[in-house]
């Protein structure tokens, strides 16, 4: 795979993207961060880390000190999980391999989150049957799309609005996730709380038709992902703690902008944010999802919500904020959102195919193209062979 077509690159050594940055217990030498990716490298049975593969993988992407590296998303138990080849952080032989992993970013200086992911709905209800589990949700039976109800039927499983009860187990493994992380080495966790997973299933109300108060008003919808905020910082320390948001996000069949209110719900879970913050608990970061990618299987470009801006965030949280969405192919666009001081930048699938990527971004080089047949298959192709820089001139890239 050459280098990217039809793109110029800018050095952005002199901007704050390589500004130093406190980001709750540590200090990032730069703001380029590695988002969550999905990849589906793990071992199955048992969604075990794959050691071999996924410590080469991430030893790469953290080979420049002082990176931060936010980990793909981590299923918190059996119950939150329903894709095979994802990985776990609830037994120990978990804990074990993802302890390698870790270890191998602490030696590069660099910092390690971990994402706590609970899928809701998006699971594969097919396979939540297999296994014996629930299809759940924040509501009954309120699909994703016609497609996955038909899945669901043939399969022999409904979507289960869940119980307080269930709520409350959820919380508790939320919990035990994280401080398996911790206890594997991590720097912090980081609660998945976008892109239309069950925590997001909460927040909006396409998905959420509750008449509880987990239901109804912005507070009400706000109240589960908060819960689980809560009690996650308690375990294992405010400055541990970060979470995700995708306030504009279509994908899972969420609001995006449609909705008016959509903003105001957002402006009031970040105020919340904010005001534990003031009483003693400010968390790490918050992690939005840009705009530009409302619909991040779709490919850059595709999908933008030219319309909307994250920029609220700002005047609500006074803390480090991580912008995440189509900035490698826009340095311009990097350059104005770290301008605002307290900003880091996500780079998602350029991370990917680009191991020293942040050398790239400081030093204005090509960038490797990405191939997306190779993002959720089992083995090191698309994940540990993309070359470093160097490397790629010495097959040629630069001539083709």
């Amino acid at each position: 795979m050459p280098f990217i077509k039809d793109y110029t690159p800018v050095d952005l050594k002199d901007s704050l993207l390589f500004k130093p940055m406190k980001v709750g217990n540590v200090e990032v030498q730069h703001r380029a961060v590695m988002p969550p990716l999905t990849r589906f490298r793990a071992q199955e049975p048992g969604a075990v880390p794959n050691a071999e593969l996924m410590s080469v993988y991430y030893d790469q992407r953290s080979q420049r000190p002082g990176t931060l590296i936010i980990t793909e998303g981590v299923f918190i138990s059996r119950q939150a999980g329903g894709y095979d080849y994802a990985p776990g952080l609830w037994s120990q032989e978990q804990v074990n391999e993802w302890k390698k992993i870790f270890a191998k970013i602490h030696n590069n200086k660099s910092f390690v989150f971990a994402q706590l992911w609970n899928l809701g709905r998006q699971a594969a209800p097919e396979w939540m049957a297999r296994d014996g589990l629930r299809f759940d949700s924040a509501t009954d039976d309120l699909y994703i799309n016609d497609e996955i109800k038909e899945k669901a039927e043939k399969a022999g499983i409904k979507q289960h609005g869940i119980t307080a009860e269930e709520i409350k187990q959820y919380i508790k493994e939320y919990v035990i996730a994280a401080k398996n992380a911790i206890a594997a080495g991590a720097d912090g966790v980081e609660v998945h709380c976008a892109n239309g997973y069950l925590l997001n299933q909460f927040i909006d109300p396409l998905s959420n038709n509750r008449t509880d108060a987990y239901g109804g008003s912005i507070e009400n919808r706000a109240r589960f992902p908060l819960e689980v905020i809560d009690a996650v910082i308690e375990a294992v320390g405010a400055e541990k703690v970060g979470v995700r948001f995708s306030p504009f996000g279509t994908y899972g069949t969420m609001s995006g902008s449609e909705n008016p209110v959509i903003l105001a719900q957002y402006a009031y879970l970040i105020g919340e944010l904010e005001k534990r913050a003031k009483a003693g608990k400010r968390m790490a970061y918050i992690h939005l999802v840009e705009p530009a990618v409302s619909d991040f299987l779709l490919d850059e470009g595709q999908g933008q919500d030219n319309g909307s801006s994250n920029d609220f965030a700002y005047s609500i949280w006074k803390g480090p904020i991580i912008r995440a969405g189509d900035f490698a192919l826009r340095p311009a666009a990097a350059k104005e959102a770290v301008s605002a001081d307290r900003t880091l930048v996500g780079y998602g699938r350029f991370f990917i195919a680009n191991p020293d990527l942040v050398d790239r971004l400081e030093k204005g080089l090509q960038l490797n193209q990405y191939d997306k047949s190779t993002f959720y298959i089992q083995t090191a192709e698309g994940y540990t062979d993309y070359p470093t820089y160097a490397e790629a001139v010495k097959l040629g890239w630069d001539k083709q």
